[in-house]
């Protein structure tokens, strides 16, 4: 759960640091929020390759794990 935490927040500031600095610079922030999200994903698409596959591995993990069989499953199979 950590990785997934760190990843969100880090893809967020990839995006929110070149649009505040956009913004800063006088851009529209329709131009600015385009360029940024555009900035962002080359960055986050290169950057944080190591996090992205730390994240879908644990999600793969977490899918492929069996899941707990309740009390009712329990007794339908113990017939």
């Amino acid at each position: 759960m950590r990785a997934v935490l760190i990843y969100t927040v880090a893809r967020v500031l990839v995006f929110v640091v070149p649009f505040a600095i956009l913004m800063l610079i006088g851009f529209d922030w329709w131009w600015a929020a385009l360029i940024a999200a555009v900035v962002g994903f080359c960055l986050s698409y290169l950057a944080l390759k190591p996090l992205r596959d730390r994240v879908a591995l644990q999600i793969a993990t977490a899918r492929s794990a069996p899941a707990p069989r309740g009390a009712d499953e329990l007794a339908e199979d113990a017939d």
